[in-house]
């Protein structure tokens, strides 16, 4: 997303929640495309240095993606390793290293 990219993310986040917010309500709660939300969200926020609210999302995005897609699919390995840079972020070196091994 363009205003991401420049930083921009006060403008950024409520374009995020929205997109997430129409995947949830028009696609069923198990669809990739809501996965893929999450994890833009949880990436933004995570940036914004909003750990607490980033956590959950990274790891709602991962389970849907780990039920929709197979386990060696580009989409999925990036979320995982999207959520295993956050963790080495927070000081949680020995968890992301796990998160990479499955």
């Amino acid at each position: 997303m363009v205003l991401k990219k420049k930083g921009d993310y006060e403008a950024a986040e409520p374009l995020l929640r929205e997109a997430l917010a129409i995947r949830r309500r028009i696609l069923n709660e198990d669809h990739p495309d809501v996965g893929f939300s999450c994890n833009n969200l949880a990436l933004l926020l995570a940036e914004k240095g909003d750990a607490a609210s980033a956590e959950p999302l990274f790891l709602e995005g991962m389970a849907i993606l780990e039920k929709a897609l197979a386990p060696d699919h580009p989409e999925l390995l990036e979320a995982k390793a999207n959520y295993a840079n956050f963790l080495r972020g927070m000081d949680r070196d020995a968890l992301a290293d796990s998160l990479e091994m499955r």
